[in-house]
């Protein structure tokens, strides 16, 4: 059987390799899994090869993305207590809109790795995981809100 591997598979292919395998691994394991496509027709390799290039232009937005992201600052503003402590906390919601509000670049909240909410002034590296190996640093600083 003819496959197109999708994704690296170890000790068998690269992604983007059409190998002859044994009926029953493509079948039962290969294709199931979406490691690999069946490449009996010439659409299906169409098929990958536009499933690639689309694939290459996402990552290439990414990394765009990343290289706008990377240095960025921007300032929360917050009710603080004694001690420097905030009332409420700062999440990773509060960042992702605040970046929105001032850079005009859109991150979703689950890509903004906190491993806790923020809960005291200061100032804080926070990383932004756009993509497995993509990972921009921002500088995020907490000030007290000024009171009337």
């Amino acid at each position: 059987m003819k496959v197109i591997f999708m994704q690296d598979v170890s000790n068998v292919a690269k992604a983007g390799e059409i190998k002859e395998v044994a009926d029953g691994y493509g079948r039962n394991f290969l294709i199931p899994k979406k490691l690999a496509l069946l490449a009996k027709s010439p659409a299906s390799i169409t098929q990958f090869k536009m499933k690639a290039q689309s694939q290459a232009n996402t990552q290439a937005e990414l990394v765009e993305l990343a290289q706008q992201l990377e240095g960025k600052e921007i300032i929360l503003k917050a009710h603080a207590g004694a001690k420097d402590r905030l009332h409420g906390s700062i999440t990773s919601a509060d960042i992702a809109s605040e970046l929105n509000n001032t850079t005009g670049l859109v991150v979703d909240k689950r890509k903004v790795e906190l491993a806790e909410p923020i809960r005291q002034l200061g100032g804080y590296e926070v990383a932004i995981r756009l993509a497995k190996d993509i990972i921009p640093k921002i500088k995020v600083t907490v000030a007290e809100k000024e009171t009337d």
